[in-house]
């Protein structure tokens, strides 16, 4: 798929929308780690309309679903290029990757946290 860049302002943003939806696609169908963070996400959401949580607490939530999911698009995306650049194992790519993974991990563990204040104290 060639891109071509459009200066139109209008059409110029469709075109980035559709390739935004595309690259979202692509992600969603392709990476287990993000087809297992969107699994878990749907959870999180029957969750919030099971226990009713308040409007604060979705505001918190669809954040931190959002945060996790960006962060392992990013991440994916370093270890793609990673990869592309270089196939075989190297100390160096394998340090970029790790700092890529240990993002994710930051994002996760806040999202653990925050769903963690949210329903504590429904299950309680």
């Amino acid at each position: 798929m060639k891109f071509e860049k459009d200066e139109r302002f209008l059409s110029g943003r469709m075109k980035s929308f559709k390739y935004a939806i595309l690259g979202a696609y692509k992600l969603a169908n392709t990476e287990h780690s993000v087809i297992s963070q969107i699994s878990i996400g749907v959870l999180i959401t029957i969750a919030g309309f099971y226990f009713g949580i308040t409007k604060t607490e979705w505001l918190f939530q669809t954040l931190a679903i959002g945060l996790v999911l960006s962060i392992e698009g990013l991440n994916t995306a370093v270890e793609k290029i990673a990869d592309f650049i270089h196939p075989d194992y190297h100390e160096r790519i394998g340090f970029i990757k790790d700092i890529a993974a240990g993002a994710v991990f930051f994002a996760a563990m806040t999202a653990i946290i925050i769903a963690a204040i949210i329903y504590i104290p429904y299950l309680s």
